[in-house]
C-alpha cells in the first residue's frame, strides 16, 4: 500500500453484489464479488453474510486493512423503502468495518453516479428489477422500483416472465411458435413444454425472481433471431423505461425545452442494439428534450465515486478517467 487514501464502492443487486477498492486518484485497488444483498429475498441476516464475504475478499485482495479506510458507501437493493429495514441494514456495515466511515442507500444512486459520474441528469436503471433516479441542482427524485410483485416495469424478470407467458401460448397453439420456442426449451432443458410448470412452480429453480431475469439474454437471442413477439416484449419495455425518464424529469424540475442527460444501467441494456433504438425512439416522443450518453462508469465505480464525494475529497477528471480505465462500465450481467 502507498498509504493514499482508500475508498470502498459496494453496489448491491438483485442478483449479484460488487465491492470495489480505490484510492483518491481513482486507481483500483481490488475488487470482489458476492451474491444478491436484497433482504427481501434473502433476509437482513443473510445481506450481513454477503457484505461479510465480499469485505473479507476484497481486502486482503488489495493489501489494504478496513481500518485505514477513509470512507465508504453501500448501495443496497430497496434501501429506505422499510423504515425498520433500513436502520438494520445501515446498521450493519459498523460491526463488519469496526466505524462509522461509511453510508448506505439505494443502489439505484450507484447506477446514477457512475453513469452520469455523479453530475445532474437522469439515469435508467433495467437489470434484475428497475427503477430510475436523478439529479438537479440538488433536487432528486427517484421513480419505479416497487418490487416485481407491483411494478419493476422493463426489467430482466418483468420481460422474461413475460417470455415465458409467451412460451406456454406457443406451446398452446394461441401463438404461432417463433424462435424462442426452440431456445427456451433447449436452455432449460425440457422434454415436454409442460415441465416448465414444474420450474416455476414452489421451489422450482425458476421460483426465484434472480433466476427468472437470468432468462432474460435468452428472449433478446430470440428477438435477434427474427421472433416477432419476443421483439415486441423489449418494445414494451422500453416504453416503460421511457415512461420511467420522462417521469424523473419532471419531479426534479426540468423544463420541457431544457437538455436533460439521461443515461442508463443494467442488464437489459446488453439486449443489442435494437433494444437501444426502441429505447431512443420511446424517450425521443416523450415531451422532454433528452441528451443520450452512454454510461461513464459503472455502477460499481459509481459507488466508490460516491465514497470520495461523501468524504469531502471527490475525484478530479483525471481521477475518474482514470478509474473509467480501470473498471469500464459493461451492462453484460443483470443486476440492479
Amino acid at each position: 500500500m502507498t498509504g493514499r487514501a482508500t475508498f470502498l464502492g459496494v453496489d448491491g443487486g438483485g442478483s449479484n453484489t460488487g465491492f470495489l477498492l480505490i484510492d483518491e486518484d481513482g486507481r483500483e485497488l481490488g475488487r470482489a464479488q458476492a451474491g444478491t444483498t436484497d433482504h427481501g429475498q434473502i433476509g437482513i441476516d443473510r445481506v450481513k453474510g454477503r457484505l461479510a464475504e465480499g469485505l473479507d475478499a476484497v481486502f486482503p485482495t488489495a493489501g489494504a486493512r478496513r481500518e485505514d479506510l477513509a470512507f465508504a458507501f453501500f448501495g443496497l437493493p430497496a434501501f429506505g423503502e422499510d423504515a425498520r429495514a433500513a436502520e438494520q441494514l445501515a446498521e450493519l456495515p459498523a460491526g463488519l468495518l469496526g466505524h462509522r466511515r461509511y453510508a448506505c442507500g439505494n443502489d439505484m444512486v450507484c447506477g446514477w453516479a457512475g453513469s452520469l459520474a455523479g453530475a445532474d441528469g437522469v439515469n435508467v436503471v433495467a437489470g434484475t428489477g428497475s427503477i430510475g433516479y436523478g439529479e438537479r441542482e440538488g433536487r432528486s427524485a427517484r421513480v419505479g422500483g416497487w418490487g416485481n410483485a407491483i411494478g419493476d416495469e422493463g426489467s430482466g424478470y418483468w420481460i422474461a416472465h413475460r417470455a415465458l407467458t409467451l412460451f406456454s401460448q406457443m406451446s398452446d397453439g394461441r401463438v404461432p411458435k417463433g424462435p424462442l420456442h426452440a431456445i427456451l426449451r433447449t436452455e432449460l432443458g425440457l422434454e415436454r413444454d409442460l415441465d416448465l410448470c414444474s420450474l416455476a412452480g414452489a421451489g422450482g429453480p425458476l421460483a426465484a425472481r434472480d433466476r427468472v431475469a437470468a432468462l432474460c439474454p435468452l428472449v433478446a437471442r430470440a428477438a435477434v433471431e427474427g421472433d416477432a413477439a419476443a421483439e415486441s416484449i423489449f418494445a414494451a419495455a422500453a416504453r416503460e423505461l421511457a415512461a420511467i425518464v420522462e417521469a424523473v424529469r419532471i419531479a426534479v424540475g426540468y423544463a420541457d425545452d431544457e437538455v436533460v442527460p439521461v443515461s442508463y444501467s443494467g442488464g437489459v441494456f446488453a439486449a443489442g442494439d435494437f433494444f437501444h433504438r426502441a429505447f431512443a425512439d420511446a424517450v425521443g416522443k416523450s415531451a422532454g428534450t433528452y441528451r443520450f450518453a452512454p454510461p461513464i462508469l459503472s455502477p460499481l465505480a459509481g459507488a466508490a465515486l460516491l465514497a470520495t464525494k461523501l468524504a469531502g475529497t471527490p475525484l478530479t477528471d483525471a481521477a475518474i478517467s482514470r478509474l473509467q480505465s480501470a473498471a469500464p462500465p459493461s451492462p453484460a450481467s443483470l443486476s440492479g
